[in-house]
């Protein structure tokens, strides 16, 4: 059975697997991202595959705005060097053997279509809850990249029309991790930080103060997944990110949906909200199926 490289770019480290066809892992590891040029990153990627030279192919997921019918890098997020530059044809060039890139939030909608909670609709969305909002559609069992590679970029969606110019009123800033402990801070009347763990440990416990900036949370989040399908009418929207986790998280964010739902003229049916199968793994998984089936 053929063997593949598949790597997950982030800002801080580069993890990587050796899987097969059927997604069997056989080796992992990370080594940290270079941050200072292309050169260093192409390098990084060139050691790697020759650590592993038996393998048939390289997939990679990474940050930015990617065509990932060539592996074209039109922007790269955190990574600045990789702008307007074919990243796959080089990395191939240097390394002799197909290379593919996508987006790392589509790579993450590509594992659920192909192996994970969506792989029985046509139309769907899949939202991760993480640093910032990384989401994705799906149109035609097939991820939707868009005609400039930017659709389904949920982050920057401005949930307060009264502040259109101000970024803490994007989507990511209210229900990214930051947000999370934004609406907490709020509940409690404090500016303590707490972790993920620690406000689901107090939420779970019954702290009503944290249930109510929780239930906020949600709330914000409903109405988002209830604007994106009265848009694409969804027949699933998947929830992901660490998070997604926590059942808590999920029912409140159902509660909220139906409720919003109930109580407005909805000309779209209400989508079925599902977990994500894969998280950690996510990114990786879906770059081998789009690897494969490309």
């Amino acid at each position: 059975m053929k063997k593949y490289l598949v790597l997950d770019v982030g800002g801080s480290a580069i993890k990587y697997v050796i899987m097969d066809e059927e997604k069997n892992i056989y080796e992992r590891g990370k080594v940290p991202t270079p941050l200072d040029c292309l050169d260093s990153f192409v390098k990084s990627i060139e050691t790697l595959y020759h650590t592993y030279s038996d393998v048939s192919g390289i997939a990679i997921s990474m940050p930015g705005m990617i065509n990932p019918e060539i592996g074209y890098c039109f922007t790269g997020g955190a990574l600045t060097y990789n702008h307007d530059i074919n990243m796959a044809e080089l990395l191939s060039e240097r390394c002799g053997v197909r290379v593919t890139i996508g987006n790392d939030a589509k790579c993450a909608a590509n594992a659920e279509l192909g192996f994970g909670s969506l792989q029985d609709i046509e139309d769907g969305a899949v939202i991760i809850l993480g640093t910032a909002i990384g989401g994705a559609l799906i149109k035609d069992h097939k991820v939707l990249s868009g005609r400039r590679f930017g659709a389904g970029e949920f982050s920057n969606i401005i949930t307060d029309y009264h502040k259109p110019y101000d970024g803490d009123s994007s989507w990511y800033a209210r229900n990214g991790i930051n947000g999370l402990l934004l609406h907490i801070q709020e509940a409690l009347g404090t500016e303590d930080h707490y972790s993920g763990e620690e406000i689901f440990e107090m939420a779970n416990s019954g702290n009503e103060a944290v249930l109510k900036g929780l239930n906020q949370f949600c709330l914000e989040t409903a109405v988002q997944i209830y604007n994106i399908n009265q848009i694409f009418d969804c027949e699933k929207v998947a929830i992901g990110g660490g998070i997604s986790a926590q059942p808590l998280l999920v029912e409140l964010i159902k509660k909220n949906f139906d409720e919003i739902y109930n109580s407005c003229y909805a000309s779209t049916l209400p989508p079925e909200i599902v977990v994500c199968e894969y998280r950690n793994d996510a990114n990786l998984i879906g770059a081998l199926y789009q690897h494969l089936h490309q």
